[in-house]
């Protein structure tokens, strides 16, 4: 039998573990390809944390 027939086969008698084990391969292989993407785009630099007064003095309405 043919690989391919062998996965036709598990497919058609096992569906959902067939589509957990698709949503599983996507899953493992989104980080490799969407890091280096948001790298490249300098999207990932951290943004500079306010100060903890001014982040309390905006959240009760105190200047």
């Amino acid at each position: 039998m043919a690989v391919m027939e062998k996965l036709r086969m598990f497919v058609a008698q096992e569906p959902v573990v067939a589509a957990s084990c698709l949503i599983a391969g996507v899953g493992l292989f989104l980080p490799a390809v969407v890091r280096p993407i948001l790298d490249s785009f300098e999207a990932s630099k951290q943004v500079p944390q306010p100060a903890l007064s001014d982040v309390v003095a905006g959240m009760t309405g105190k200047k």
